[in-house]
């Protein structure tokens, strides 16, 4: 089962049509995406490692306007990993339904901050995104 996290929509989020605005999802996405690393247990480790993870690419495809007072579930899994990059996947839900509001593939390289380059994916964290892919499937 992929990782979720909810957000409930405010009126912050929204804009001049009364809806998230679509740069908004990219914030909600990225906050999914740290909980799943930090849910993970893997966090930690990752951080003092020197390494990040640098999004090269989104592509995201919207469904339907979310509105004040909802809720929105974001479901968050590894789609594939590679060499030096991975994909991620996310859906964004209405609560309590099937209802589709958005979808996001997330592509990221591993980013040595000392050597300023991005690195091979292995070792602790390539287990904790095959670990995250597991549990998505």
């Amino acid at each position: 089962m992929a990782h979720e996290t909810r957000i409930k929509v405010r009126g912050y989020h929204l804009d001049l049509f009364g809806h998230v605005n679509n740069a908004r999802y990219l914030e909600f996405l990225e906050e999914a995406r740290w909980n799943c690393f930090e849910d993970s247990g893997a966090l930690p480790q990752f951080l003092q490692s020197g390494l990040g993870l640098a999004v090269v690419n989104i592509n995201i495809d919207y469904a339907r306007p979310a509105t004040m007072g909802e809720t929105l579930v974001i479901e968050t899994g590894v789609k594939s990993i590679g060499n030096r990059s991975a994909v991620i996947h996310q859906r964004v839900l209405l609560d309590g339904s099937d209802t589709l509001v958005a979808q996001a593939d997330v592509t990221f390289v591993v980013f040595d901050t000392r050597a300023n380059k991005a690195v091979v994916l292995e070792g602790p964290l390539k287990e904790a995104m095959e670990l995250i892919q597991a549990k998505s499937a």
